[in-house]
C-alpha cells in the first residue's frame, strides 16, 4: 500500500495503524483492487473497504471488447460513482441502507474511496440466487431507493443510469444480429428515456450488489458506479433476471411486481413525494418489458448465447415489441 494511501486512511479514521490489508476482489477489467482494511486504534470502526481505482491502467475486459470506448466508458463510471458518494449517498435511510462515505482521495493516476465495511456492520451475506423472500427484500430496498429520488435530476450521474444504455453500447450494437429487437432498439431506449415518472436508478443492480444479514431480515447495496436518470423498471429486470432462474421469472413475474410496487407506494407516502402513483405505477408496469427488452438488446451483441436469453426472456420481448407498436 503506497504511503500516501495509508496516511489518507489513518488521518479520515482516526487509526493509529492499519492491522492487516485483504483483497476482497478484483475490480472489472483490471482497474485496481477492492480492500479491506483492519485497523488499529481507530474510535468508530474496527475496519473499513478501500475502493482502489488506478486510472493508469489499459483495459482488460474478460469478454474481449478491449477498446478505448469501453475504457472511457469506465473512468466516466469512476467519476460517477465518487459522485455518487459524495452528493447522493446520505440521502439513503436504513431502508435503502447503502455503505457510509469516509472520504476520496485523487490524483493523476488513483481514486481512493474510502467506505463503510458492511460486513463488520450487520451485512456479511453474499447470495447468487434468491427465494421469493429474499427477492421482495431485495425489490423494497429497490422501491425505498427509487422513492427516495424520484424526479430528481442525476446531476453529476450519468445522465441515462444503467450500464447497457444503448447510446454508451454502440459497439455491442454494432455487433447484434439483425432482426426485431435490433430494429426497435432506438425506439425501446427512447420510450424509456422518455417517460413521465424518472428516478435516479442503481443501474447495477444485480444479485451480487446486494449484501445481507445474517437472519435474512436486512439487505443493503453497493456499486454505484453507473447511477442515473432512468425508469424505475430498469433496475427491476436486470434485479429479477439476475437472481432468479426463467421457471421463477415466469411464476413469480406477477407476484414480485406487486411486492416492488405496495413497497413504492407506502415509500412515496411516507416521503410526501407529491405524485400521482396510480398514474406512476400504471406507466412503469407498462414499462417492466420493455426494460427487459432493452436489457436483453445488450445481451444480443455482447454475449448472444447468454443463459438469459431463454423463453421467458422471449416471450417478455415479443410483449414488448408488441406494446412500443401500439
Amino acid at each position: 500500500m503506497l504511503f500516501n494511501i495509508k496516511l489518507f486512511i489513518l488521518e479520515q479514521t482516526g487509526a493509529i495503524d492499519i492491522l492487516e490489508c485483504e483483497v476482497v476482489q478484483e475490480v472489472w477489467s483490471g482497474f485496481g483492487q477492492v480492500l479491506r482494511v483492519k485497523l488499529e486504534g481507530a474510535p468508530f470502526y474496527k475496519s473499513v473497504v478501500v475502493k482502489n481505482i488506478i486510472l493508469s491502467n489499459e483495459i482488460n475486459q474478460p469478454r474481449g471488447w478491449n477498446t478505448d470506448v469501453s475504457r472511457q466508458r469506465k473512468l466516466i463510471s469512476y467519476k460517477v460513482e465518487h459522485a455518487w458518494y459524495e452528493n447522493y449517498a446520505g440521502k439513503c435511510l436504513e431502508n435503502c441502507r447503502v455503505p457510509k462515505f469516509y472520504g476520496c482521495l485523487i490524483d493523476e493516476a488513483n481514486q481512493i474511496l474510502l467506505l463503510e465495511d458492511l460486513n463488520a456492520n450487520g451485512y456479511p451475506i453474499r447470495e447468487n440466487h434468491l427465494n421469493k423472500k429474499e427477492a421482495k427484500l431485495c425489490l423494497s430496498w429497490l422501491a425505498n431507493f427509487h422513492a427516495t429520488f424520484i424526479n430528481q435530476t442525476p446531476e453529476d450521474l450519468w445522465p441515462i443510469g444503467s450500464y447497457w444504455h444503448l447510446g454508451t453500447r454502440k459497439e455491442e450494437f454494432q455487433a447484434m444480429a439483425d432482426g426485431p429487437i435490433k430494429d426497435s432498439a432506438s425506439k425501446i431506449d427512447d420510450v424509456l428515456n422518455t417517460c413521465k415518472y424518472q428516478t435516479i436508478i442503481h443501474g447495477d443492480a444485480k444479485v451480487a450488489n446486494f449484501c445481507f444479514s445474517e437472519d435474512g431480515t436486512k439487505v443493503a447495496a453497493l456499486d454505484f458506479q453507473y447511477a442515473g436518470g432512468g425508469c424505475g423498471m430498469k433496475d427491476i429486470a436486470y434485479f429479477l433476471g439476475s437472481c432468479l432462474n426463467e421457471s421463477q421469472c415466469e411464476i413469480w413475474e406477477e407476484e414480485l411486481l406487486d411486492s416492488y410496487f405496495i413497497s413504492l407506494k407506502s415509500a412515496v407516502n411516507s416521503k410526501g413525494v407529491d405524485i400521482d402513483f396510480f398514474e406512476l405505477e400504471n406507466e412503469w408496469r407498462l414499462l417492466f418489458p420493455i426494460a427487459w427488452a432493452d436489457f436483453s438488446r445488450f445481451l444480443l451483441g455482447w454475449m448472444p448465447k447468454h443463459s438469459k436469453l431463454n423463453s421467458y426472456s422471449d416471450e417478455i420481448i415479443n410483449r414488448a415489441l408488441t406494446l412500443i407498436e401500439m
